[in-house]
């Protein structure tokens, strides 16, 4: 891959969970082994998406951040999310020559020119690539975060406010990777 090649996409997942960290993937695919059936992570079955990950990192370069539940709450869930995107494209071994953004905001302090993309995780290749990345990963996380925090059920709602994970929230109260600045979790804090 010469310097020229090297464009980056950049994806976020967990923007709308009650809990656990924002994640934000970089991806520099190599154009000499395109990947198929790349598409926004959200249209894909768990299996494929895994499965897709897994050749992802064989065959592209990659890089994985986040932004802490603490970060979330501190500086509010958008600018959260620029974080662990800049972490992202900051992470990978080489800075690439661009990157493209998924939605409508670029993050600060990029290693390279960057463009926001809106809905690019379903135009975009390398932005479809971090999208499935970055899921897979926190996907896997929020089952981790599961386990120790047993009750909420995020094996399978990763997160999001369920009816689930909103009951389980009322009589268990927040854990520790709640986002506090969220609604349903301030209330509780609140009462």
């Amino acid at each position: 891959m010469t310097p020229t090649e090297r464009l980056c996409g950049v994806d976020e997942v967990g923007r709308g969970p009650l809990a656990g960290p924002v994640v934000a993937a970089a991806v520099v695919l190599d154009p000499a082994r395109p990947i198929a059936g790349l598409a926004d992570s959200k249209t894909l079955r768990p299996a494929r998406r895994i499965e897709l990950a897994a050749l992802i990192h064989r065959q592209a370069e990659v890089a994985i951040a986040a932004a802490s539940v603490d970060e979330i709450d501190r500086l509010n869930i958008l600018q959260a999310s620029l974080l662990a995107m800049a972490r992202a494209v900051a992470a990978l071994p080489r800075a690439p020559c661009r990157a493209l953004i998924d939605g409508k905001f670029v993050p600060a302090r990029l290693p390279c020119p960057a463009e926001a993309v809106v809905r690019g995780d379903a135009s975009v290749p390398a932005i479809a690539a971090a999208s499935i990345v970055a899921k897979v990963y926190r996907d896997k996380l929020m089952t981790e975060l599961a386990a120790a925090h047993p009750g909420f059920g995020w094996e399978a709602n990763a997160g999001y406010p369920t009816a689930q994970h909103l009951a389980a929230l009322r009589e268990l109260g927040p854990s520790p990777t709640h986002r506090r600045s969220f609604g349903p979790v301030k209330v509780l804090l609140s009462v």
